[in-house]
């Protein structure tokens, strides 16, 4: 519910937006609207990390519910092979093949996309229902006490801290109102249909997840959910929904329903892969039209109709993020980077109404500014409360974003056509050194943590800041020169 509320303002923002500028991109087509290209480089290099890291963890549980399902048959896949190095295997297989088999349908056609999607959303949607359904007469009261559990002394394990910190890890479950405005330039008519899809998806998402969650912490006390089936919990859920004998096993009640559960959600995951998958390479291709990115990357294949070439890429980088990264580390990847997002289209709306307070809008954000100003204090608020290694590694996929904009972005760039003064340098090399000095604080907080063991993260993030700096403070004294 939390999450849902900084989705709500965010949602809000977003639907104003699409109806304005119904073109490719999402958040990155908004904010060059509105911020200009710099922001928009920022907003669409975080969006990379969003959908590409998205798509990585929901393949890893993916991969776990494959286990799940293939032992309901007796058949068991070793750990080595299911787990990343991290997690004590060597490569997550069946994420990488998942991931594979999406990119391959995305870069056949968007129809063929949208046709294999359409079908495995109605059936997840109705596996849902089911499981609702069906898990709510096997709820036992005693798991809902204590109902926030207390907090154990660590900021962030349960207790109000926990919840929060909780609402931002989950985050990303709400991406998905975020993938459809990506898709806008496809709509048949974006400026009526993107803040329905938009605010509907939202409303019929958070009713859902509600109620589902109720149910699956009902039916399995919430410390079930711990260690490597975590990724996987409703299968954990589904397993205990039966009778209990006096040996303390649970025989299912509906075992061929257990697994067609399973089942379902296996496919229902892949659509969620489809989409993230496509929202990135919209994203992306809309960066190359604009000359931040290699023109490659904008190419239509001459078949298909689809930037294959962009889908390819990130099948490859998404397949090695969902093989060697653990589930937790990529999970809140995901969700920084999501919040990240959704701040800056808060704030997007606010500087729109300012400059062009007659532009023509389908939809209009209601009351305006405190909803894009609640928006922007609710997924800040959340974001303040993920681990601080999250917002390490965030930093520096920012720090390379900035290496790419410096020397690549801005000498490509169509709307400038590389002629960027020295104040423009100054901006993005001042930013840069920003972000430098905000790394080297958080590492030597982060650091002085006795309870954490981060010394090649400290030491990696020292050595980064200093490269960094000598790099931002040499293009800084260059463009002067120039």
């Amino acid at each position: 519910m939390v999450a849902a509320l900084g989705c709500i303002f965010a949602g809000l923002c977003y639907a104003e937006f699409s109806s304005m500028i119904p073109v490719a991109g999402s958040a990155y087509t908004y904010s060059f609207a509105t911020m200009g290209e710099f922001v928009a480089w920022i907003i669409g290099w975080d969006l990379v990390l969003e959908y590409a890291v998205g798509a990585a963890t929901v393949s890893i549980s993916w991969s776990r519910y494959l286990g799940k399902f293939l032992h309901g048959y007796g058949i068991d896949l070793p750990d080595n092979f299911m787990l990343s190095p991290f997690e004590g295997g060597i490569i997550n297989v069946p994420a990488v093949l998942i991931v594979m088999i999406m990119s391959l349908i995305l870069i056949r056609r968007t129809r063929e996309s949208a046709f294999v999607n359409g079908i495995i959303v109605l059936l997840k949607v109705s596996v849902v229902l089911v499981f609702i359904a069906v898990g709510w007469q096997y709820i036992k009261p005693e798991n809902y006490h204590p109902y926030i559990p207390d907090n154990t002394g660590e900021f962030g394990a349960f207790g109000f801290s926990g919840i929060i910190r909780a609402a931002a890890i989950v985050f990303f479950a709400y991406i998905g109102f975020d993938a459809v405005s990506t898709a806008a330039q496809e709509a048949k008519n974006p400026k009526r249909d993107m803040p329905i899809g938009i605010l509907l998806s939202l409303g019929i998402c958070t009713v859902l997840y509600i109620l589902f969650a109720h149910v699956m912490t009902g039916v399995v006390n919430y410390q079930a959910f711990a260690g490597k089936d975590g990724i996987a919990p409703v299968a954990i859920a589904v397993e205990a929904m039966g009778t209990t004998g006096a040996d303390g096993m649970i025989t299912p009640a509906y075992p061929w329903l257990n697994n067609a559960i399973l089942l379902a959600i296996l496919g229902g995951y892949a659509s969620v892969i489809l989409v993230m998958l496509m929202g990135q390479s919209r994203v992306f291709f809309s960066m190359s039209k604009d000359g931040l990115m290699p023109k490659v990357f904008s190419e239509v294949h001459s078949k298909f109709r689809t930037p294959a070439k962009n889908n390819l890429l990130f099948m490859v980088l998404v397949s090695a993020f969902a093989a060697f990264v653990p589930a937790r580390v990529v999970g809140e990847m995901t969700s920084i980077g999501t919040l990240f997002a959704f701040i800056l289209v808060c704030i997007g709306v606010l500087i729109m109404r300012k400059k062009m307070p007659e532009a023509p809008r389908a939809f209009r954000t209601p009351l305006v500014p405190i909803v894009p100003i609640l928006g922007v204090g609710v997924c800040l608020f959340m974001m303040v409360f993920l681990p601080l290694d999250t917002w390490i590694r965030l930093i520096v996929w920012m720090m390379i974003g900035f290496d790419f904009y410096l020397f690549y972005g801005m000498k490509n760039s169509i709307l400038n056509k590389g002629n960027f003064n020295f104040d423009s340098y100054k901006v993005v090399a001042g930013s840069g050194l920003g972000m430098v000095l905000a790394l080297v604080v958080v590492a030597f907080v982060h650091h002085s943590d006795p309870a954490v063991d981060d010394h090649f993260l400290y030491y990696f993030s020292l050595i980064f800041a200093a490269l960094h700096a000598f790099v931002y403070a040499f293009s800084f004294k260059k463009a002067k020169q120039a």
